[in-house]
């Protein structure tokens, strides 16, 4: 009996609920350690993920350039080597799912005591969040200190909150970011509530729920993105907010899960979407077709019996008055 890669993850997820560390991985990662320093080393790792290509090809969405996929794959896998190959697999086809390209902006592929993590940043989020089909536009960004801003939320919008950014001064005169903030323009018009998140807040955030930023703290390699990138994670977290006022698409809640998942060290695969965005269109869309009303095939059939007899009457009006 066939089962899929899903299932298997799931089985072995079951059997062995502990989180797996590089301890109790086997030495050897996707990239041997003889080989860490050889040239050739990633496209040994490519090789190895090719022979999943048809797995890749089911899971990438068509919009999504298989090309550039993997040339993000191959230029994100020298930090991976030490990472196990079912992880990397792992990652990269929930990340390929989701129809991210791990080029380190809509997503990123980091190591993290011996397992390959699927990360999605905020342009990804951004990109899912298009989905729902209600969104026009997603606004995010961080105001600086020598920014003008104004932030009073019992305004009515868009009076409640504008920001003027100072691009044109030195950056030391624009100071620290002090605020990250995002919001959502609807199609129609309306605007969501403004989420307005300071330094202190994404910093309670990454203390209170990065278990990533805990474990690098714990073993003073200190690489976690929220070491490495406290910037866009801030913004991220601002992202993270915003399902709650807004149309969430079922891809953005299960990218949320997944991103979750992999901070807690689970498989992600299983949060993946089952199957490429244009299969599910396709299905919407029929089921919207199946849905709508049909018009009953006998008025059809009558209205072109009298289509029919006018325009017979017509032609036999016109030769009548030729003769």
């Amino acid at each position: 009996m066939t089962t899929s890669l899903k299932d298997r993850v799931r089985s072995a997820t079951t059997a062995n609920p502990q989180r797996i560390t590089a301890r109790s991985l086997t030495p050897e990662g996707i990239i041997p350690a003889q080989q860490a320093d050889d040239p050739h080393a990633a496209q040994t790792a490519m090789d190895f993920l090719r022979r999943y290509e048809q797995h890749f090809a089911e899971a990438l969405p068509a919009h999504v350039d298989r090309d550039n996929f993997f040339a993000a794959v191959r230029a994100g896998l020298p930090p991976l080597g030490r990472c196990s190959p079912a992880s990397v697999l792992q990652a990269l086809l929930a990340c390929a799912r989701f129809g991210l390209v791990p080029d380190g902006r809509r997503a990123a592929i980091v190591a993290d005591e011996g397992l390959a993590v699927f990360v999605p940043m905020y342009q990804g989020y951004i990109e899912l969040m298009h989905l729902s089909g209600q969104i026009d536009s997603v606004r995010v960004g961080l105001i600086y200190e020598g920014d003008e801003w104004h932030y009073e939320p019992s305004a009515p919008p868009p009076d409640d909150f504008t920001h003027k950014a100072r691009v044109e001064l030195p950056r030391e005169q624009r100071g620290e970011p002090i605020l990250a903030y995002a919001f959502c323009w609807m199609k129609g018009g309306a605007r969501s509530q403004v989420i307005v998140l300071s330094r202190e807040d994404a910093e309670q955030i990454r203390h209170e729920h990065s278990r990533a930023y805990q474990r690098a703290q714990e073993s003073g390699r200190l690489d976690s993105f929220w070491h490495l990138r406290f910037d866009d994670m801030w913004t991220k977290s601002a992202i993270r907010r915003l399902p709650k006022y807004v149309p969430m698409s079922p891809e953005l809640a299960a990218l949320a899960a997944a991103d979750d998942a992999g901070d807690t060290g689970s498989p992600q695969i299983l949060h993946a979407p089952p199957a490429t965005r244009e299969a599910a269109w396709i299905a919407a869309r029929q089921d919207a077709e199946a849905e709508a009303p049909q018009v009953p095939l006998r008025r059809v059939s009558e209205s072109r019996t009298v289509l029919v007899k006018r325009n017979t009457l017509r032609r036999r009006a016109i030769r009548k008055g030729r003769r």
